[in-house]
Formats: C-alpha cells, sequence, structure tokens
C-alpha cells in the first residue's frame, strides 16, 4: 500500500482492534495518543513511515500489547519510562530514530520480552542493572547509540542471549575472559566501534554455536587464540582495527577447521602461507585491504571457490598474479591494486565472467590487456591504470556496455586507436586513457553519461569531436 497523510485519532474508538499494520508507508503526523484507548491491540507496527513527535506516554495503557514496531521514523525525545508496565510485551523496536535520554530502568519490568532493539538513536548513558531481570530476552541490540560505561554487567546474568549488539557506542574496559560461560547460547555477538581493551576471550572457542563474532575497531591486544578452530559454526570474523600481534598471519590455520566460515576480515603483517587455500571452501569474502602483507599471492587461494570478494589490495605483493585466480568464477570483486606486481596479466583472468569490480592498478604488470577481458559480461569499474601495460586496447573490452561507473587506463603504454566500440558505453559516468600512445582520432560517441573524461598525453590528431551531447562533464 502507498498511506499517507495523519494517523487518525478515531482510531482509538475502534475498541476491540487487536492488530494495526501499517508500515512501509508515508504516514507523517504524530503518533495519536487516543491509541492509548485500544487496550485489547495486541500488534501494533508503524515502522518505515515518517512519524513525528514522541512516543505517546499512554501507550503504557495497552496493557495487551505483545510486540510494538515503531522503526524507522522520526520520533523525538525520550523513551517513555511507562512502556515498563507492558508486561506481556515480547517485542520492542525502536531502531533508525532520533529518541535521546537514557535506557529506561523500568525496561527491567518487562518480564515477557524476547527481542529489544533500538539500534541508531542518540540514547546516552549506562545500562541499567534492571536489565538483568529479563530473564526471557534473547535479542539485544543497543549499537549506534552514545551509551558508555563497561560491557553491560547486567547481561552476564541473561544466559537466554543469543544476539548482542553493541556496536558503536563508547563501552570501554576488559572482556571478562568467561564471556561464554555466561552467554551460553550466543550466536552472533557484534562488539566494534568501542574502547574494549586487553585480550580477547579464550573462552569463545567454547562457543560452539557461535555464527558471527565482530571485534573489529576496538584496542584489544595480545593474539587471537589458536583454539578458534572449534568454532565450526562461525560464518563472520572481523578483528580489523585493534592492537593485535602483528605476525598473527599463523592463527588462520585452525581456521581450516571452521568449515562453514564465509567473511574473514582482518589487519595482517608477514606473507600468507599456501595453507590459506585449506580455509572454508565456502568462505566468499576474503579481506586483507590495507596491511603490510609482503611475498607472493599464494595459488592456493584458487581452492576457496566460494570466494565473491578478494581485497588484496594496499600491501607489499610481489611477483606474478597467480593464474589459478581464474578458477574462482564466483568471484565478483578483485582488488589487487597498490602492490609491487609483476608479469602478465593472466589471460585465465577472463574466466570470471561473473566479475562486477576489478582493480589491478599501481604495480607493474606489463604485456597485454586479455582479450578474455571482453568477456566480463558484468564489469561495472576497472581501474589498470599506473602499470607498463602495452599493445591496443580491445574493442571487445572496452565496448562492454554494462562498464558504468570508471574505466581507468591511465599512465601505461597502450599504443593504436581508441576503438569506437567505446562509444557504446552509454552509462560509463568516467574514462580516463590519459598517458598512453593512444593515436588516431578521438572517439566519444554515445558516452552520455559522462562526467570526468582524460585524453590528455597521447598522440590522437584530427579534429576535436562535438561534445555538445556530454551535457554532464564536471
Amino acid at each position: 500500500m502507498e498511506l499517507a497523510g495523519t494517523l487518525s485519532p478515531r482510531i482509538g474508538n475502534l475498541s476491540f482492534l487487536e492488530t494495526l499494520h501499517v508500515s512501509d508507508n508515508s504516514f507523517n503526523s504524530k503518533i495519536p495518543s487516543e491509541f492509548g484507548y485500544l487496550t485489547n491491540l495486541k500488534n501494533l507496527n508503524l515502522s518505515f513511515n515518517f512519524i513525528q513527535g514522541n512516543i505517546p506516554s499512554n501507550l503504557s495503557s495497552c496493557t495487551s500489547l505483545i510486540n510494538l514496531d515503531l522503526n524507522h521514523n522520526y520520533l523525538i525525545e525520550q523513551i517513555p519510562p511507562g512502556l515498563g508496565s507492558l508486561s506481556k510485551l515480547q517485542k520492542l523496536y525502536l531502531n533508525n530514530n532520533n529518541l535521546s535520554g537514557n535506557f529506561p530502568s523500568s525496561f527491567g519490568n518487562l518480564s515477557s520480552l524476547q527481542e529489544l532493539s533500538v539500534n541508531y538513536n542518540n540514547l546516552e548513558g549506562e545500562i541499567p542493572s534492571t536489565v538483568a531481570l529479563l530473564q526471557n530476552l534473547t535479542v539485544f541490540r543497543v549499537a549506534l547509540n552514545h551509551f558508555s560505561g563497561v560491557f553491560p554487567s547486567s547481561l552476564y546474568n541473561i544466559s537466554s542471549l543469543q544476539l548482542v549488539s553493541i556496536t558503536q557506542n563508547n563501552f570501554h574496559g576488559d572482556l571478562r575472559q568467561d564471556l561464554v560461560l555466561v552467554f551460553p547460547n550466543i550466536q552472533r555477538l557484534y562488539l566494534a566501534g568501542n574502547g574494549f581493551t586487553g585480550r580477547i576471550p579464550v573462552s569463545l572457542s567454547n562457543a560452539s554455536n557461535l555464527l558471527q563474532l565482530d571485534l573489529a575497531i576496538n584496542k584489544l591486544i595480545g593474539s587471537i587464540p589458536p583454539s578458534f578452530g572449534n568454532l565450526r559454526a562461525l560464518l563472520f570474523l572481523n578483528i580489523h582495527s585493534n592492537q593485535l600481534r602483528s605476525d598473527d598471519l599463523n592463527f588462520r590455520t585452525p581456521l581450516t577447521n571452521c568449515s562453514r566460515l564465509k567473511h574473514l576480515n582482518n589487519k595482517f603483517t608477514g606473507e600468507f602461507p599456501s595453507s590459506i587455500g585449506n580455509l572454508s571452501s565456502k568462505l566468499s569474502w576474503l579481506n586483507v585491504y590495507n596491511n603490510s602483507i609482503q611475498g607472493s599471492i599464494p595459488a592456493e587461494l584458487a581452492k576457496l571457490v566460494g570466494l565473491n570478494a578478494l581485497g588484496m589490495g594496499l600491501n607489499f605483493l610481489t611477483g606474478n598474479i597467480p593464474a589459478s585466480l581464474g578458477k574462482l568464477q564466483t568471484l565478483k570483486e578483485l582488488y589487487l591494486g597498490s602492490n609491487q606486481l609483476t608479469g602478465e596479466v593472466p589471460s585465465t583472468l577472463g574466466n570470471l565472467t561473473q566479475i562486477l569490480y576489478l582493480y589491478l592498478h599501481n604495480n607493474s604488470l606489463e604485456g597485454t590487456i586479455p582479450f578474455g577481458f571482453g568477456n566480463f559480461k558484468f564489469l561495472q569499474q576497472v581501474d589498470l591504470s599506473h602499470n607498463s601495460l602495452n599493445g591496443t586496447i580491445p574493442k571487445q573490452f572496452i565496448g562492454l556496455a554494462t562498464l558504468s561507473r570508471t574505466l581507468n587506463l591511465s599512465h601505461n603504454s597502450l599504443s593504436g586507436a581508441l576503438p569506437s566500440d567505446v562509444g557504446n558505453l552509454q552509462l560509463l559516468t568516467a574514462l580516463d586513457v590519459s598517458y598512453n600512445r593512444l593515436a588516431g582520432e578521438i572517439q566519444i560517441g554515445q558516452c552520455f553519461s559522462l562526467n570526468k573524461l582524460y585524453l590528455q598525453s597521447n598522440i590522437f590528431q584530427g579534429t576535436i569531436p562535438n561534445m555538445s551531447q556530454l551535457t554532464g562533464i564536471q
């Protein structure tokens, strides 16, 4: 539905109403205080609208409420403490609003509450001790607020918790080493973007149900516990931007036992050992971008046949790009830019027919652009600049109609004409072929979407083409 306007206060006269679900519309009024008359209301969902003002305090009179969803609106001011009297409430969602003030201590009275979510607001202060009374709670989300203090100790008494998200707040202090003993059912633990110190709790390796662990952007020290290899259910691990020991590439050897791991993100130094290929074949996202990794790219990466994204840019990698990377048939993003790679671009990369983003820039690659690059039927953005590539530009490659962002071939030694097929790139927004040896006439054709065009430092000749159709040029 595409409803808009105001929420009628007359709804408050529907005394037998049990469910009011008007999410994903364009209501822009306040919540009528008359809603407090709906004593039989069990489900109230006003999410994804443009509702303004505060949460009416007399919603506490809706004593039958089981589910209250006010996500994604423009609600302001404090959360009414009276909501703590809704003893039947099981799910409370207040995400993505502009709520402020403290976390109501009265919420400790919500004895039936199972899921509590107040992400993306402006709440502050400490989490009150009364939260420990929520013995049925399985989901606790307070991410992206301004909460402070140590890790909320009140949570340690809730053994039923399966998801804890306190990302991007101002929490600090050491994490308890027996974290999993107090969270025996934890499946998703998001602690990133705070000020936690000390070591990663070794007990996390005993969290047999743990699916996702995000400890990034803290001040954790020491090393990653080798026993993390016990996390057989783990799908996502992010420990980037801490103060962990820099030679910890060896920790990923135990992770080869994590057969379901799909996302791995950390900050490393040292060399990548060949055993990297023994990580889970289900790994879909491997990011070691902007580190101090040296040595060559292991050919064994080709064993990670489930990879969708491989980020190894901004390191000190040397040697050739392994031809075996062409076996990564599901790869959509390849970032190898800003390294010290040499040799030719493997023709086998042309087998990456699902590729969307290809970055090989700022290396010392030579030889020609493989004709197989014309097989990239989904390619949107490519950067091969600042290398020593030579030969002509394959017309099959430069004519890929899917190119919709940037095509950067600058600062190479490419020669011959700029293929007329470039004129087919109606969606391309930036074209840079500067600082090459391209000759002949300039071909622009129907590149209607261009806002950046760099052709300088070549040996083009003839007349400057009519560019009046390039109305977006900046």
